[in-house]
């Protein structure tokens, strides 16, 4: 039973997400007075889904505030289990909103004008590496001998292969590569998106039908699985990684380069405990041979429970947060801001270097297909890939099962949410 003087605020776990939202509270309470004590709660993403969905925290007022995940934007428009932020935007729009965001971080909370939440924490996947390993001259000079080309930010795959085996030495503690491997239905989900559409695949065709099981898939996952499985190249521990665990493991220096989320470069340059501060870059992800660098387009939002007793108040809450200075505070400790004014802030630029570039990876970012079967359809992608990982099962085999499964998961046909 949760207590009346409470505001409770569910988030994803994250030091810098659990810094920043104290901080936000605080500056807030000295303007809004509320009385209220603020209860916030760190949650990993299964226990966070739980809550939020399992145990209907949002419908139940379990919670005033939730950080949601955009794929999850379709099944919680189904549900209805968040406040529509719509007519509280229309009388009392944040700050510069929507002018100082991208179209492409308001798009996937609205659906037909219902808004689900506001942007919180943003970053595209890139391709994020040691700046210092990648322009030392002893490093140029021993890979130009060992491969006979200069040693350069990797353009494809095999390229990235490549210097991963170069840069793995285990024995200094450093890996080349790792990858955010935990069949947590969510990472091992992206990987299988980005290797299918770096290498010029997609998951709908043209009639709006869905397959999984076509050359860009087979190549990509035999790409992975050879990854995963190469002790020259990868982090031993990447089976027991998400993506926190993967950003976390490179800013204490342990690897080379990586693809993963925008905002663990910002945290890798940003952090006291990082071993890599002020030697992070970043690049475009890979690409195959058919194919063409692309980033996936994910973000969290803050979101108003349905139950809430306090939803007022927490829109006014979710409008500070969104505030210039609010969304540059996030950023300053560790995640991504998601307004304009923060990537071009000189402050920001000057303590994270490479932070004015990332509305370029929004320009060819590509979002999750916005169906309402999507959660049916990943998991069925998620055990795809835990077995193509897990096991020696030929790949084609893999992804007829997938297809098989997918097709009894939505037998009427795709509906677009």
């Amino acid at each position: 039973m949760r207590r009346q003087d409470q505001f409770r605020i569910a988030i994803r776990k994250f030091d810098p997400f659990e810094i920043a939202i104290q901080r936000q509270w605080i500056d807030f309470e000295t303007r809004a007075c509320s009385g209220l004590q603020l209860d916030a709660q760190g949650l990993d993403l299964h226990p966070l889904m739980e809550s939020l969905f399992e145990k209907e925290g949002l419908p139940r007022g379990d919670w005033d505030v939730a950080f949601i995940n955009t794929d999850w934007a379709p099944s919680i428009y189904e549900a209805k289990s968040v406040v529509d932020l719509a007519p509280y935007i229309a009388e009392n729009p944040p700050q510069d909103y929507p002018h100082d965001w991208t179209d492409s971080l308001l798009r996937l909370q609205n659906f037909d004008g219902y808004i689900l939440g506001l942007p919180y924490h943003d970053g595209p996947e890139c391709l994020i590496y040691r700046k210092d390993l990648f322009t030392d001259p002893g490093e140029q000079r021993a890979y130009q001998e060992r491969f006979g080309v200069p040693l350069r930010i990797p353009a494809s795959w095999d390229q990235f292969l490549q210097i991963a085996r170069f840069f793995h030495r285990p024995h200094q503690g450093l890996n080349g590569t790792a990858v955010a491997a935990f069949p947590d239905g969510h990472n091992t989900v992206y990987d299988f998106l980005l290797q299918l559409w770096t290498r010029g695949g997609d998951l709908i065709d043209a009639s709006g039908g869905l397959r999984c099981n076509h050359a860009a898939a087979a190549e990509g996952l035999t790409f992975y699985r050879h990854l995963l499985q190469d002790s020259e190249a990868i982090h031993p521990g990447s089976r027991e990684m998400d993506s926190v665990r993967l950003g976390l493991a490179f800013a204490a220096g342990e690897i080379a380069m990586m693809v993963n989320w925008f905002g663990f470069a910002t945290m890798a340059e940003t952090i006291a405990s990082s071993k890599v501060n002020g030697r992070v870059g970043i690049a475009h992800i890979p690409h195959g041979v058919h194919g063409r660098s692309t980033s996936l387009n994910i973000y969290w939002i803050l979101a108003i429970a349905a139950g809430s007793p306090h939803r007022d108040l927490a829109y006014r809450f979710l409008s500070h947060c969104a505030r210039p200075e609010m969304d540059k505070l996030l950023t300053l400790e560790g995640g991504t801001g998601c307004r304009k004014s923060t990537w071009k802030d000189p402050e920001v630029n000057r303590i994270v270097p490479f932070y004015r570039e990332l509305e370029t990876f929004h320009a060819s970012a590509r979002e999750m297909p916005r169906l309402a079967e999507w959660p049916q359809i990943g998991s069925a992608i998620n055990d795809l890939v835990i077995k193509t990982i897990e096991t020696g099962r030929p790949i084609l085999d893999l992804l007829d099962e997938a297809d098989i499964r997918i097709a009894s998961a939505v037998p009427g046909g795709l509906s677009h949410a």
